[in-house]
């Protein structure tokens, strides 16, 4: 709910959505481009996100189209660019979504998102839908695209696991109010209120390459081998 009011999908009921300083429409029919195009959004679901009949690069290049107008070459070669930047490479840009593991159609939104070069990217549930080792690439995905296209995130989760080991600043939320927000050591640091304890205390703990840690310490508990 909260990603649908913040994109405009979902008019709120009062108040209004404040990005950068300054307020957008409620509606998304009545903003303007340029908004529309600082602020994307990487869904739950990769498979109702994206068009089954249209090819990787027709859903890539769809945004460099609508907010840049690229044509023709200069798309392709963004679209390029943009494939090999989530390490899928050109070779996909002629598959369907349903020739596409999970991991992969995510990955597909994720150029779709990059490609209109925003300010912002709501990631609604992005790795709940996909395996732990799969979710674990996504996140260090996100993780090195952010450095290289100078985006933020708001990175919507009940996994508190992957907040923990992604967040820089993090909002707990309850019945629709932020309960708690601050830097990840302020909300991570007790004392807590009764709601943030409770989710904390239901968490295992989780980082990022627990895959590559794991497979360091057998090999070394079997001498190497």
């Amino acid at each position: 709910t909260l990603a649908r009011a913040i994109t405009g999908l979902l008019p709120p009921e009062e108040g209004t959505v404040t990005f950068d300083g300054r307020p957008l429409a409620n509606r998304l029919a009545d903003r303007p481009k340029e908004d529309l195009r600082q602020l994307q959004m990487i869904y739950q679901m990769a498979d109702v996100a994206m068009n089954p009949r249209q090819t990787v690069g027709t859903i890539i290049g769809r945004p460099l189209e609508f907010y840049f107008g690229m044509k023709g070459r200069e798309r392709d070669k963004r679209v390029a660019e943009l494939l090999d930047e989530i390490e899928m490479g050109k070779g996909f840009v002629d598959r369907y979504p349903a020739e596409l593991s999970g991991g992969q159609k995510q990955r597909v939104c994720i150029a779709r998102a990059l490609a209109a070069r925003p300010k912002l990217i709501i990631c609604d549930e992005v790795t709940s839908a996909l395996d732990p080792l799969v979710a674990d690439g996504i996140l260090k995905l996100l993780l090195r695209l952010q450095k290289i296209e100078d985006v933020a995130y708001l990175f919507i989760t009940h996994d508190l696991a992957t907040v923990k080991a992604i967040a820089d600043s993090i909002a707990v939320m309850y019945q629709g109010r932020v309960v708690r927000y601050g830097s990840k050591t302020e909300v991570l640091t007790p004392p807590f209120d009764a709601y943030t304890d409770l989710l904390l205390s239901s968490v295992p703990e989780m980082e990022l390459g627990w895959l590559e840690s794991a497979i360091k310490g057998r090999r070394m508990a079997s001498g190497g081998n």
